[in-house]
């Protein structure tokens, strides 16, 4: 094995339980907003925006859920299970 390959193998910790259920609700959010998305096409005037303004295509339920879960995976996960793996 390469010095780089041993060196990941001594640092690669197993998470636990909680860990894990917190780093998969970002991209949970993500996929069920995506779903919703392609369920009701209507939801997303991007295919047809017939005048609208920048925001109104913008400030849309799915886009919204799919920004909230990119964020909350970012600044609030991987914080989160950073702070419970140092506890644990």
């Amino acid at each position: 094995m390469t010095q780089y390959a041993t060196e990941l193998s001594r640092t690669r910790t197993r998470r636990s339980a909680r860990a894990l259920a917190v780093l998969s609700l970002g991209p949970l959010a993500v996929v069920v907003a995506v779903g919703w998305a392609l369920l009701q096409p209507w939801r997303l005037p991007l295919l047809d925006p017939d005048g609208q303004g920048f925001w109104w295509l913008v400030v849309e339920p799915p886009l919204l859920v799919i920004a909230a879960g990119l964020l909350f995976h970012v600044f609030v996960a991987r914080p989160l299970v950073h702070d419970l793996e140092d506890v644990g």
